[in-house]
């Protein structure tokens, strides 16, 4: 549901600055609103690195949908302030807050049924990211916003054949100076690989797990001494394992 700015203001619900990651794209076809995804219901992050929800995100709506796709795609993950998209008109926050700093990052992790398998206890591998460009000072969230909600990837031609959770993960670095700030914005995606490689990861991570509170590029300062968001001009160091090469 969506609701007026004054209407929100009137009944004391809160205007925040969150995100929530719902629809999925495939070579440009987006494939509606919560299908094949497994979405919060609310927009608020997960902040504990050690939380069961750093998998794909808070409890949510779930989906029978599993979405077919081929290595090499193009694949689109769509944020949106609340799930619909905007809260209310002339939404400044949507698809999130510009102050939201941060990386963007996917994840896939291998099952055998990706409509019925947990969320937790699987073992995932990163595909793609996207961090801080120390020469134009945009960061992946940067680009999320350019993109109206919008963040492209392509899923590597090398993935094997099989059922896979794709994760998709914004990480908001506005507050992360402090302990147990920074702000985890992440869904996951059923889809089926009908065609592509033979990958099978050497290495894979856990959510929880894979991230540690102090990592350098979760509790960080990303305020240079102009006081923008530019990380100081200094190269930010992305959470998590590199992204496979094919």
């Amino acid at each position: 549901m969506k609701f007026s700015l004054v209407s929100l203001l009137a009944f004391g619900l809160t205007v925040d600055a969150h995100a929530i990651f719902q629809k999925l794209s495939v070579n440009g076809k987006d494939n509606g609103q919560l299908t094949g995804i497994r979405a919060p219901n609310n927009n608020n992050p997960v902040q504990d690195v050690n939380s069961q929800n750093m998998a794909c995100g808070q409890p949510g709506s779930k989906s029978n949908t599993v979405i077919t796709v081929n290595g090499g795609d193009r694949l689109g993950a769509y944020y949106g302030h609340v799930i619909g998209g905007a809260q209310f008109a002339n939404d400044a926050d949507h698809p999130i807050a510009k102050s939201h700093k941060g990386p963007v990052m996917a994840y896939l992790a291998k099952v055998d049924n990706a409509a019925s398998a947990s969320s937790n206890g699987q073992k995932w591998f990163k595909i793609w990211q996207d961090g801080f460009d120390t020469n134009s000072k945009k960061w992946g969230v940067d680009n999320l916003i350019n993109n109206q909600g919008w963040v492209y990837f392509n899923l590597p031609q090398c993935i094997a054949p099989g059922q896979y959770l794709l994760r998709v993960e914004v990480i908001a670095l506005h507050s992360a100076n402090k302990p147990g700030q920074a702000q985890f914005y992440q869904s996951c995606a059923q889809i089926n690989v009908q065609s592509g490689g033979s990958f099978s990861p050497s290495q894979t991570v856990s959510f929880p797990g894979a991230y540690q509170a102090n990592h350098a590029g979760i509790q960080t300062s990303i305020y240079g001494l102009t006081g923008q968001p530019d990380n100081g001009g200094k190269a930010y160091s992305v959470p998590g394992p590199s992204p496979i090469s094919c």
